[in-house]
């Protein structure tokens, strides 16, 4: 292309840019009488309960609080080493270590829950509070694994309570702008997502030989939950438990809720029908070979998941990479310009051009940058008076079931954290063999496997083995029954 032909090509694009509009979307309209701009009687304030209320818990039920119509009633945690901040901020809050007990005693004088447990107790702890017709806001992921995610959307629909999952960027503007910056028809049809993180940030493979007391401020049967019942272990908590996957889902899990979160708003997909993934680092502090351990998370990933768009125009392919693994470089960005943020960032591809944005889906902007200057699209979609998450949810449970409206209920958070999921059950099986006798080994080259994914009958449909880690077992105790 000579020089002349590049100045017009130029030019056509800032004028194309310019001159960009977008029909208003119903996707993120909120109703205004959602947003808590009306008076609220003293009598109608929100009786909140935290289950797990020490690190995210605590700083959850401290977003609650700054509503001046919530009322913070019970707190329930299993440590009360990590529940001694919310205790002393809560004096006049009732203290259980068992959620169960809690819901028990306290149903008439709570109207919503916050769940913050770690990911093995989402599932059972929320479910028990919708059917005692409580509101609920679960932590993200919202489920440890598939079969829970299916559970509770059902739930959702029956138990007709005001549900959220805390990704917080799902109420941000930053996603809002670029869903409205997709459907100009900027960057086309996307046919590749890349996403990437930069955890895991927690420590990964540590021996579990030697025993440890377990200490006295801790019920640590009660932190197992429905997981199987094994010896205490100082490597599980109070922060390390997302390195091992009984407790947690990993890096995937902790973060894909908020880096793919526009991914699942703004593109026509639900469930991946294929997916594969590279592991590393798995193994590497381990003493000797009879330590290798399957129930730990690797240290980074790389995961390829294809999705069907559902307007039929063939399929998105969507990358994610973990643990310092990251994507090449968009040859638009120049040096020294960032590729997303410290946390992570997803790029959307499209047939016209490109569109990144850091964690949360907050700032999203063109490649190459320079054009972001020429943006004249019109904001069309209503945003969250000062993108917070958490007292949308608040003023949705004021206004009830059928009238308050939340960014991430049930209903989309509940497939959202499936489709993630599904991620898991390459990386896990990435750990298996198949052997005569029937039982689980360990093989540390196996090498990867692609799994074809059959999302109506939630089953892998080409290795039966990674179809143990659709629906884990519960131990006896424990249930999960809509």
């Amino acid at each position: 292309m000579n020089k002349q032909d590049a100045t017009a090509d130029n030019t056509s694009r800032r004028d194309f840019i310019k001159a960009s509009t977008l029909a208003a979307s119903s996707f993120f309209i909120v109703p205004r009488h959602v947003l808590g701009k009306g008076y609220i009687p003293p009598s109608d304030k929100l009786n909140i309960a935290g289950i797990g209320v020490g690190g995210k818990g605590k700083s959850d039920l401290a977003s609650f609080a700054k509503s001046p119509n919530v009322n913070i009633v019970a707190l329930c945690d299993v440590d009360d080493r990590q529940a001694a901040d919310s205790r002393a901020k809560f004096p006049k809050a009732t203290y259980y270590k068992d959620f169960r007990e809690m819901l028990s005693k306290e149903r008439k004088n709570i109207d919503a829950c916050s769940i913050s447990t770690p990911d093995n107790t989402h599932a059972v702890a929320t479910l028990a509070a919708m059917q005692l017709g409580k509101h609920v806001y679960t932590q993200k992921p919202l489920t440890h694994d598939i079969y829970e995610a299916r559970v509770l959307a059902q739930a959702a629909k029956k138990y007709k309570v005001i549900t959220q999952m805390g990704n917080q960027g799902g109420s941000g503007n930053g996603v809002r702008r670029m869903q409205e910056i997709y459907n100009s028809g900027i960057i086309g049809d996307v046919h590749k997502v890349l996403a990437w993180t930069n955890r895991p940030v927690w420590p990964q493979a540590i021996p579990t030989e030697q025993t440890y007391e377990i200490p006295k401020e801790l019920d640590f049967d009660l932190w197992l939950g429905p997981s199987k019942k094994v010896p205490y272990n100082q490597a599980y908590l109070p922060w390390n438990w997302r390195g091992w996957w009984p407790y947690g889902t990993g890096a995937l899990g902790d973060m894909a809720c908020h880096i793919l979160d526009p991914v699942f708003r703004i593109l026509p997909v639900d469930y991946p029908n294929s997916v594969e993934c590279s592991v590393a680092g798995t193994w590497t502090f381990t003493l000797r070979p009879q330590d290798d351990n399957p129930d730990w998370t690797p240290f980074s990933t790389s995961i390829h998941l294809n999705y069907p768009r559902k307007d039929n125009k063939g399929d998105i392919k969507l990358s994610w990479y973990d643990g310092g693994v990251l994507p090449e470089l968009p040859e638009e960005l120049l040096p020294g310009e960032s590729f997303g943020n410290s946390d992570g960032g997803v790029l959307f591809i499209g047939s016209k051009g490109k569109l990144m944005a850091d964690c949360y889906g907050a700032n999203p902007r063109l490649l190459p940058l320079k054009d972001n200057q020429y943006l004249n699209i019109p904001e069309t979609i209503a945003r969250v008076p000062d993108e917070d998450h958490y007292l949308q949810w608040v003023n949705a449970c004021i206004d009830g079931y059928g009238k308050g409206k939340t960014s991430s209920p049930f209903e989309y958070a509940a497939p959202f954290t499936e489709s993630i999921l599904i991620g898991n059950l390459a990386i896990r099986s990435w750990m298996l063999r198949d052997n005569p006798s029937g039982k689980r080994t360990v093989d540390k080259y196996n090498g990867r496997k692609k799994l074809y994914w059959d999302a109506a009958n939630m089953k892998v449909t080409n290795y039966d083995l990674a179809n143990q880690y659709v629906k884990r077992d519960y131990r006896d105790g424990w249930n999960l029954t809509v």
